[in-house]
């Protein structure tokens, strides 16, 4: 799946080279997408960008398209990293204030992703004050500013405001992308979500999943560069972009597809509440009230068990172990029994945290007798420090 870098033109005579910008990015393999302010367009036209990069180049925010979509929120979703080239000193100002008034400044505003300034202006007003301070501001909020190159500007002055050449920005942000994306071609497996086991065609035993734990670490994998799959039983969670998504209702299926795309996975997280056991039969007609009903239920495939036997070398396999009692000791059996490289304890009697909850606590024990005590936090957080932990411990196997 190719990187998706959006282009974002603001309005200054550098803009010409933002064309060879666009231009060589498609050539790298990346999918470009063009954004342009109001002013850029005076100086180039987006049908020059539309032809480079085979989509589209949004203007305005209220544009219709055929299909209903809020374009500035679901392009910062789907983009990798921002690259804003040239970026005035106007396109600074309003960034370092929070200003969304434009197509341009509302997909900065929502985007989650490595965001590059390349700035361009004139001497004056790159050494004014105020651009100084809007440029500080952005590197402390964690965006990406580059410096100017010096020589002469296209008001005749000589000096510091020329926008770096766009091979320069493109190493740039190529630096940028690599130090963030330390798991680039890693490919993480993560089952999330309860399953289902029909009763029949109304009825089912299931569990209080959510799914939001599971969907975070891949989230969190997702962030650092990794090619994600999601097997997931029924959840209302949205699809974290840039994963592979594979639906699933049943233990069955779930045992199905998680040994089918283990077989490819590095690292393999399986933080699904599975069923451990299903109805033996199923009615292929709703239960009607009656006298009191027997169900006779049979174990589940043992999907991590599974996965535990036929773990490849190099490859990575951690669980989890949701616990109310014998926290440790259940954890660490449950470890070994199944042969996994890391075992995530969470306790889940904890009122507010768990299932059903955005927060969660954990607790890490590791195959070579360490253990790592993560604390209680939100489920974005601690995934964040499981998954630094796996990434250690997959450097530490290869």
């Amino acid at each position: 799946m190719p990187l998706t870098v959006v282009v974002g033109i603001s309005g200054g005579i550098a803009a010409y080279k933002s064309a060879y910008l666009v231009s060589a990015l498609k050539k790298r393999g990346y999918d470009v997408h063009v954004l342009m302010t109001q002013n850029a367009l005076k100086f180039v036209g987006a049908v020059t960008f539309e032809t480079l990069t085979g989509n589209a180049v949004l203007t305005d925010t209220f544009e219709r398209k055929e299909e209903y979509d809020v374009k500035h929120v679901s392009l910062a979703k789907k983009a990798d990293m921002l690259i804003i080239a040239p970026a005035t000193a106007d396109i600074l100002a309003k960034a370092a204030a929070g200003i969304a008034d434009d197509m341009l400044t509302t997909t900065l505003l929502a985007a989650a992703c490595p965001v590059v300034f390349a700035p361009a202006m004139n001497e004056a007003m790159f050494a004014d004050t105020a651009t100084q301070h809007n440029i500080s501001m952005l590197k402390k909020r964690g965006y990406y500013v580059m410096d100017t190159g010096e020589g002469l500007l296209a008001c005749g002055d000589v000096g510091s405001g020329r926008m770096k050449e766009p091979d320069e920005i493109i190493d740039y942000a190529h630096d940028v992308f690599k130090s963030l994306h330390d798991m680039a071609g890693i490919r993480v497996l993560v089952s999330a979500g309860p399953t289902r086991e029909m009763i029949d065609p109304i009825r089912f035993l299931s569990n209080r999943s959510t799914g939001k734990m599971g969907y975070s670490i891949a989230q969190a994998a997702i962030n650092r560069g990794a090619d994600v799959t999601i097997v997931s039983g029924p959840t209302a969670l949205e699809v974290p972009p840039k994963a592979r998504m594979v639906h699933v209702v049943s233990a069955a299926e779930m045992a199905s597809q998680m040994i089918a795309f283990s077989q490819q996975a590095d690292i393999i997280v399986m933080a699904a509440a599975v069923a451990d056991y299903t109805p033996r039969t199923v009615s292929s007609q709703k239960i009607k009230k009656g006298a009191d009903m027997t169900l006779e239920l049979v174990r589940t495939e043992d999907i991590l068990s599974e996965l535990g036997a036929n773990k490849k070398d190099n490859q990575l396999l951690m669980g989890f172990a949701a616990e109310t009692q014998d926290y440790e000791v259940n954890a660490k059996e449950k470890m070994n029994k199944k042969n996994l490289d890391i075992i995530a304890l969470n306790d889940v009697s904890r009122i507010g945290e768990g299932f059903e909850s955005d927060s969660n606590n954990i607790t890490l024990f590791l195959k070579d007798g360490t253990s790592q005590d993560l604390g209680s936090d939100s489920k974005t957080a601690l995934s964040r420090r499981i998954m630094d932990v796996l990434f250690a411990q997959y450097q530490k196997s290869r």
